[in-house]
């Protein structure tokens, strides 16, 4: 029998049955849909992008930038600005500026703990603005500002709103919104504003390139020539095309990369489903072995079989691409977690692009056909004898081979030993990498190769507590996972897989999170006041703040700067040196449980540091070192002892109280005390200063947590792909366990089941099917995220949090029912009769 005949047979039998035929291309359907809806989201984020960044204007012909290959150390712009300008060929210098201003945003109407940045543009100059406008107009008067998208659609502003913000002394103004932009700020509000208001909210304005309007007739390389000479070394003229300010900077790859693994998912769902649509072939199969077929051909027309089934697949799931991509859009901004990506309300082309759909198609027919080809393989391997047999001769299905115990073993010691080597050597590079060797053996071994034991096994836990509480309707469900063992595995994998991605990568970035907040590790203050804006602390603030309730200590910190000299050759950098008051430190460093012996060295004359430092001039207790640069000339000082950075951040801390301006007060509070309530007491009493910050410790560990939960949202949306196609692979498995039982199901109508008991047992196996994946990879990847926070050598322990994970989990026990719902109605629809006459 040749390969024409082979292939008419099996189109034959996609005519015939063609629901069964496409039953692999289902998961692949939802991972090509994955694919092309980020491909369509990225392509409007990188749009908006785009379109929004800062962009030199038309005007300007030439830019001065800093030049990143150069070592020297360049001239100020603000220095450079009157040369340039009288530079024959240049009409005039456009500097690109920035300052930092502080929106008082709160609830309480005080400032916000992440600052705005303000892109200074010229006032009534539309042919040098860098910044596009969405939405109204651009700022035009000293009272105006535009904010980006991002903070307009989460603050609910638009053009004509009124915004509070501080002004240079940190004293309350007010200014109205004349527009919104194109771009969205990423982790904080970008705003544009005119040089006036600039000088009036902006404490400090920096330059960070000069863009020359040339003069009409100018020869653009003769004035460059003549620019390159002034600016000197250390910076860069280059033509307008070339700054790198007009170079996009897009970083989109995080959803593709997810679509990816939504594909690596649906590969494994499709097949587990070939398998299952082969084994229901095995009479077909051998009936043409017996006149002659080899298996070459029986292989080659499954395969071909398998690309039609890609194809369709690949079509209708890009063609839902588009759907998909905007519902992805609509829930990465309910959640929040838009804000990450710098776009908000994003709308993707419903319906995709030529490019998407040809691509949608050659993937799906591609991972189609490597999804079919063991499969096929082992499908021409069944004897023909064999596969001749009635389901009522046919020997039980073995859950384990020789091959699959040596396998399987082998993978286990494999695994016990990386993870091992990963304890052994804890607090090394090599640690993160043997914890993955040994994640990756033991799912080849405790679920590729044993599978078919260890999910029966974790069925057997549901089944014993479901049966007591839904019948026997789910004890009945629980027997069929461990009726099919093999069929079982297979299809629990890939939600095992995505189970412990989520689970593994939750609890390790909430381990992460959590050791920023060691508390019981490392000294910190239990309140700090200072200025969100770095302006000197108020002789009001430094005093609020030590007559605060519950306060039992409290010191400030006066900043100033200076450089600390290394051996090492060339400027040693500037750094922040703090002053303050040797026996206020002493008192409070003690209460906040600093080393006795660092506290007591710390007196006139002595200093103390961050660990950096001392272990940069490898500095003893009583050794002297020299702080140049402070005002009043350099000082020579005694080591005392080193600070956490938890503590406080300046490079050294001297012994003085009359060096520098006031920055911060770190306060130690009475055992006991309330700190919301001493917070509550100092903002009462610095009502007139709404830029002093004063943080708790809750405040600093509601941040970080804040900040988590963000991020672990973002995590678990875009992992839920793989999770979506993971569940695909439960519906079709019990779309052909319907079509394997027919007899079985008519048997049970025949006996008195309704037709809802029958639907509601299929409903049961989809649930009991979900709950293993679950259970299977949250436990596997909680243990991998321990393994990697312990050879880490933090010391973190897996935190993750419970409402991601519950609402996660009842997402896919939910969809799981919902894919069942198909093979439901057709089990409910058998009829006795007609069930005990089909063969």
């Amino acid at each position: 029998m040749n390969l024409f005949t082979v292939l008419r047979v099996v189109l034959g039998e996609v005519r015939r049955r063609p629901g069964r035929a496409l039953l692999p291309g289902v998961a692949l359907v939802v991972g090509v849909a994955c694919l092309a809806a980020s491909l369509v989201l990225s392509d409007a984020m990188e749009r908006a992008t785009s379109d929004g960044r800062a962009r030199v204007p038309a005007a300007v012909g030439l830019v001065v930038e800093d030049d990143s290959r150069s070592e020297e150390t360049p001239a100020p712009f603000e220095a450079l600005t009157p040369k340039l300008a009288a530079v024959p060929g240049v009409r005039q210098v456009a500097p690109v500026r920035q300052g930092d201003v502080d929106l008082l945003l709160a609830a309480d109407g005080r400032a916000v703990d992440d600052r705005a940045v303000l892109d200074v543009e010229p006032a009534g100059d539309d042919a040098l603005r860098r910044i596009p406008i969405a939405e109204g107009r651009a700022p035009a008067a000293d009272g105006e500002i535009a904010v980006d998208r991002v903070t307009a659609h989460y603050r609910d502003l638009r053009p004509g709103s009124r915004v509070a913000i501080a002004d240079t002394a940190g004293r309350r103004t007010e200014v109205v919104v004349s527009g919104v932009t194109v771009r969205g700020g990423v982790g904080r509000a970008e705003l544009v504003g005119g040089p006036d208001l600039a000088a009036r909210v902006a404490p400090k304005i920096t330059t960070s390139e000069l863009g020359l309007v040339l003069a009409p007739g100018a020869d653009p390389a003769a004035v460059r020539t003549a620019v390159t000479a002034v600016v000197g070394k250390g910076l860069r003229v280059v033509p307008a095309a070339e700054a790198s300010s007009n170079t996009a900077n897009h970083n989109l790859g995080g959803l593709l990369l997810f679509s990816i693994l939504a594909l690596a998912t649906a590969v494994f769902v499709a097949a587990a489903t070939f398998r299952a649509v082969y084994l229901q072939r095995q009479r077909q199969t051998a009936l043409m072995r017996c006149l002659g077929a080899e298996r070459a051909p029986l292989v080659w027309a499954n395969l071909l079989e398998a690309v039609l089934t890609g194809v369709v697949s690949g079509l209708v799931g890009a063609l839902l691409g588009g759907p998909a991509g905007w519902l992805l859009a609509r829930v990465l901004d309910a959640t929040g977690t838009s804000a990450l990506l710098g776009a908000v309300e994003l709308s993707p082309s419903l319906a995709p692009p030529a490019s998407t759909l040809v691509l949608g198609v050659g993937v799906a027919a591609a991972l189609s056909v490597v999804a079919a080809v063991r499969p096929a393989l082992g499908a021409s391997l069944v004897p023909p004898l064999v596969a001749l047999r009635t389901a009522e001769e046919a020997p039980p299905e073995r859950a384990l081979t020789r091959g699959r115990r040596v396998l399987g073993w082998i993978s286990v010691a494999i695994s016990v030993a990386f993870a091992a080597g990963a304890v052994a050597s804890r607090g090394s590079s090599a640690a993160a990498f043997a914890a993955l060797c040994s994640a990756i053996a033991a799912v080849a071994g405790g679920f590729m190769a044993f599978g078919p034991v260890t999910v029966p096994w974790i069925s057997r836990l549901f089944g014993a507590a479901v049966g007591r509480l839904g019948g026997t309707t789910w004890r009945l469900a629980a027997l069929e996972v461990r009726r099919v063992p093999h069929r079982a595995a297979a299809v629990a994998l890939p939600l095992v897989l995505a189970s412990a991605l989520v689970s593994f990568g939750l609890g390790t970035m909430g381990g992460f999170a959590a050791s920023e907040e060691e508390d019981a590790r490392y000294p910190r203050a239990d309140v700090v006041v200072q200025d969100v804006g770095e302006r000197p602390l108020s002789t009001e603030a430094a005093r609020a703040a030590e007559q605060g309730a519950g306060a039992a200590a409290t010191v400030t910190l006066r900043r100033t700067t200076g450089t600390v000299p290394t051996k090492v050759r060339g400027t040693p950098p500037e750094n922040t040196v703090a002053a303050a008051d040797p026996a206020a430190t002493r008192d409070v460093l003690t209460r906040l449980g600093l080393p006795r012996d660092v506290v007591d060295r710390f007196d006139t004359g002595a200093a103390l540091t961050d660990p950096s430092t001392a272990t940069r001039l490898d500095l003893r207790p009583g050794q002297e070192f020299t702080v140049e640069g402070l005002p009043g000339g350099p000082r020579t000082v005694r080591f005392a002892g080193t600070y956490p950075y938890t503590l406080m951040r300046p490079a050294v801390l001297l012994a003085d109280s009359g060096l520098g301006t006031p920055d911060t007060v770190l306060v130690a509070m009475r055992p006991g005390a309330d700190q919301t309530a001493y917070q509550a007491d100092v903002r009462r009493a610095l009502a007139g200063q709404p830029t002093v910050l004063v943080e708790t410790r809750a405040d600093r560990i509601a941040r970080s947590a804040q900040r988590f939960d963000v991020l672990a949202t973002l995590f678990a949306v875009l992992l839920g792909l793989s999770v979506a196609v993971a569940v695909t692979g439960i519906g079709t498995a019990l779309a052909i366990s319907v079509q394997e039982r027919r007899k079985e199901l008519a048997l049970r109508r025949a006996l008195g089941v309704h037709r809802f008991g029958m639907r509601h047992g299929l409903v049961a196996e989809a649930v009991i099917l979900a709950l293993v994946g679950l259970v299977g990879g949250g436990a596997l990847g909680a243990a991998y995220s321990w393994l990697l926070l312990y050879s880490s050598g933090l010391g973190a322990t897996p935190t993750t949090p419970l409402w991601t994970l519950g609402v996660g989990a009842a997402a896919v026990v939910l969809l799981a029912a919902l894919s069942a719902f198909g093979p439901a109605r057709t089990a409910g629809r058998i009829a006795p009769a007609a069930g005990l006459a089909s063969g």
